[in-house]
């Protein structure tokens, strides 16, 4: 188990897009730990959400991977958070992006507490999540007695997406695109809903001048940062939902069968 008492012992990213969107504020790991949950009722019991992290995080320890950085957001006046951490394997980083856990819990039935697989462009701080893996279903009496078990089998199915994520980048980098495509897939992610018609002119902008040299690559991984940069402001639950979308998009195209 890590140190509890040690609110401050992981440092924080030195740039970091999570949040300050639709009501979501960054917060400092103790006023997580502050953060009180509501009154269980008889059918209804609440995971606090200190209980979640701190459980997310063993089990990461324990599955052997490194914890970086963290971050953590809260919204509607607590009752909702969402935290990423950013992980590694030991001996293994990547130059250009970093593997990132996002945790969610809500206090207001909005959504199960869930984990995601992702990852984190170092010169842009782009963040692309694939996969939620739920936790548990709802809130129910036995979360809490369940909860390292179900965190458990989580971490373990996120492991193997973390794994495949650097598959998937590999493959992008290496497909070439063209303007006719490129134009083609941002058509196609507004019917995916993964993108929306106002922000089309923004990803078109990136695609032909990117705000970064190393995206001047005409490949599918500049396309993808493309798609990024202009969803990069949304809150945290809107990354996550159209982050999946547009990776089921270029997994198609491009990279995964």
């Amino acid at each position: 188990m890590i140190n509890t008492l040690d609110v401050e012992a992981v440092p924080a990213p030195r740039n970091n897009n999570l949040l300050l969107h639709c009501g979501a504020n960054t917060v400092e790991r103790r006023e997580v730990y502050r953060t009180p949950s509501p009154d269980s009722t008889a059918t209804w019991f609440p995971m606090p959400h200190r209980h979640l992290l701190e459980e997310v995080e063993s089990q990461l320890w324990d599955s052997g991977l490194e914890i970086k950085s963290e971050t953590h957001a809260l919204s509607h006046e607590g009752d909702r958070y969402f935290g990423i951490i950013e992980v590694c394997k030991h001996g293994l980083d990547h130059d250009d992006y970093s593997w990132i856990i996002g945790i969610r819990n809500s206090h207001d039935k909005t959504y199960p507490a869930g984990l995601v697989a992702g990852t984190r462009v170092f010169v842009c701080d782009n963040l692309a999540f694939s996969g939620m893996v739920k936790i548990q279903r709802k809130h129910t009496r036995f979360a809490a007695r369940d909860l390292r078990h179900l965190t458990n089998r989580a971490i373990g199915k996120l492991s193997n997406r973390l794994q495949r994520l650097d598959e998937r980048i590999d493959r992008y980098k290496n497909a070439r695109v063209t303007d006719v495509m490129a134009h083609d897939m941002i058509v196609r992610a507004v019917d995916a809903k993964a993108l929306t018609n106002s922000q089309i002119p923004e990803v078109v902008e990136q695609w032909r001048k990117p705000s970064h040299d190393c995206f001047k690559r005409r490949n599918a991984w500049s396309l993808f940062n493309a798609f990024t940069e202009a969803t990069k402001k949304l809150n945290p639950a809107l990354q996550v939902q159209r982050g999946e979308a547009l990776q089921g998009l270029f997994d198609a195209k491009y990279a995964l069968c």
